[in-house]
């Protein structure tokens, strides 16, 4: 780390020579030049009352103590000192004033400080690379979590945003290149409490490297990459345990959920969001004819799964020459264009179709086609790609059925990723059923929620986590049951809004225990539901006398004094009725 009292030294140089020059010279002077004391004779100053004089004198404090009065030579010499040094502080502290102003020397001020923050940190923080609109709004869903987070980011507007938006808890940030090893140190690499690494910047090359970064002196870490290239993603998974995110497969993913198991999109659409969002209703795009407007990575991940889905669309692509026939034998027809005219989509039989994809990578283009598109055809299903957030507000206005932000998608998936590992074991299972199995759990987990996304949370049956549970767990005069965990405290009788999705035994998945399935020491549950649940069973789970009500039925104080009462109240219950 740079020193800042060095550099700032270094460029006060020459101010500091010259008011070192000036007070010498002064000094000197003084000692020099003779005075007369009370009595009429002679009389020198020393070092130290010259260097005292000059002092207050060169501050322009005054003249409140000089032991005799001066003689014309002595104020002659402390006219021009008073003149030097006045003149010498303004250049010091004009130059300071100047220094302290200059760029490069805050941004040094800023890292030096951003380091000092990162070294004190004492909570578990994730370092995220890249605060475009993906680092924003995973960094604001982790902040509502209470999960901390330090970002870098080479844009000097992104960090000041950061610095000016109140996610609640401090979010450190540092402007830098991400690609460079000392810059991740700096934030927080090989910091004891870093817990995983996201790399979101814009250029797969450099997630790569931030990737390698992270195994080289990390390699216990998690990484999480976004990868939009196929090379590269293979490239990055060719070491470590990196985990991928390419946004274009997963909206494709999605998108093909929910032509053959809407419930299940639902599903996995409600266990990946963000907190305080919106549930969404459920989306039912028809089969039949589809028209994909651009070829591009985006286009032909969507294309892929409409193979799957037994749909062929034809593709209006203004450059058809990059379309490879030899990778998509199935390709039926193409059209050249850019689907923004009326004529091309005429031609690729939108009055017949009953959806189309506008996924070109220029926003206005997009929304450009899809409402020429309704003035031929009023009842098509619209799925269009937005690549800027800050385009909110007209693909809101526009009631687009679908619309796919890369920002949203990558946040969505990580943030689930980061903030519970079980959701992806649970979803993972969870496809193994069908739609029908799916829309009674949505159902279900509908009667709990309100109109918010369900809380996700997991609870370890650890003497860390939850010594409560670990106790009864263990104790072979009680069992403890999966409706054991979600009574209330409050009222045994009533139970909490939540819903117990996953066991995890091991490496065994029980999908949606029973109520009445018997839990041991060190199983991992995974629910979802309300806030207000989740903090009600931490109550159960750290409170072995709470649990015990829950359990029994009887109270068990907790107090010291409410125990002696309690032993007092059933001595006297015990005793007989003459000794009352």
């Amino acid at each position: 780390m740079p020193n800042l009292v060095y550099v700032l030294l270094r460029r006060l140089r020459v101010p500091l020579i010259v008011l070192v020059i000036v007070y010498a010279v002064s000094i000197l002077g003084f000692v020099l030049i003779p005075g007369k004391d009370d009595q009429g004779n002679v009389w020198y100053m020393d070092f130290f009352h010259a260097f005292y004089f000059v002092s207050f004198m060169g501050s322009t404090i005054g003249f409140g103590e000089i032991p005799y009065p001066f003689t014309v030579p002595q104020r002659l010499w402390a006219t021009v000192c008073i003149y030097a040094t006045v003149i010498a502080w303004l250049f010091g502290i004009g130059s300071l004033v100047n220094t302290m102003q200059d760029q490069a020397f805050r941004r040094l001020m800023k890292r030096n400080a951003f380091i000092r923050h990162v070294r004190s940190l004492t909570d578990p923080f994730y370092l995220i690379c890249g605060f475009g609109d993906t680092g924003r709004l995973l960094a604001q869903a982790l902040a509502h979590e209470g999960i901390h987070s330090v970002v870098v980011d080479e844009s000097e507007d992104n960090i000041n945003s950061l610095e000016l938006t109140d996610y609640g808890v401090k979010v450190p940030g540092i402007i830098g290149e991400s690609s460079r090893p000392q810059t991740l140190i700096d934030a927080g690499l090989r910091h004891p409490k870093c817990r995983g690494i996201v790399a979101l910047t814009n250029d797969d090359q450099v997630n790569l490297k931030i990737a390698l970064t992270g195994y080289l002196i990390r390699p216990e870490l998690p990484i999480i990459v976004r990868a939009e290239h196929e090379a590269v993603a293979r490239n990055i998974a060719s070491f470590g345990d990196n985990r991928i995110i390419d946004p274009f497969q997963t909206f494709a993913k999605k998108l093909a959920l929910a032509f053959h198991s809407p419930g299940m999109y639902l599903l996995y659409d409600w266990m990946t969001g963000v907190p305080y969002e919106k549930l969404h209703e459920p989306l039912f795009p028809p089969k039949g004819k589809w028209i994909l407007c651009s070829y591009g990575r985006f286009g032909k991940a969507v294309y892929d799964e409409l193979i799957e889905e037994g749909i062929v669309p034809v593709i209006i692509e203004a450059n058809p020459e990059l379309i490879d026939a030899d990778d998509n034998t199935s390709l039926e027809k193409v059209i050249q264009g850019d689907g923004t005219e009326a004529e091309t989509l005429i031609e690729a039989g939108v009055r017949e179709a009953v959806g189309i994809v506008a996924g070109t990578d220029n926003d206005a283009n997009n929304l450009s086609i899809l409402m020429t598109a309704r003035e031929l055809n009023p009842k098509l299903f619209t799925i269009a790609r937005q690549n800027r957030r800050r385009n909110d507000l007209l693909f809101d206005e526009a009631q687009i059925d679908l619309v796919m932000q890369r920002g949203s998608v990558i946040a969505h998936k990580i943030f689930a990723l980061i903030r519970n590992p079980l959701i992806e074991d649970f979803l993972n299972k969870a496809q193994q059923h069908d739609n029908a199995w799916a829309n009674e759990l949505v159902s279900r987990i509908g009667g709990v929620v309100r109109d918010m996304v369900p809380e996700v949370w997991e609870v370890d049956i650890t003497e860390a986590d939850m010594p409560a549970f670990h106790a009864v767990a263990g104790d072979s005069r009680h069992m403890l049951f999966v409706r054991d965990l979600y009574r209330d405290p409050r009222n045994r009788d009533d139970v909490l809004p939540c819903v117990p999705l996953l066991v995890k035994r091991g490496y065994e998945d029980i999908l949606l225990p029973p109520d009445n399935f018997k839990l041991e020491r060190n199983d991992r549950l995974l629910f979802c539901g309300r806030s207000v649940a989740q903090r009600q069973m931490e109550w159960n789970g750290r409170n072995y006398d709470v649990l015990m009500y829950v359990l029994t039925g009887e109270e068990h104080p907790s107090g010291m004094l409410w125990k002696w009462l309690r032993k007092r109240q059933q001595q006297e219950s015990a005793a007989p009725a003459d000794e009352r």
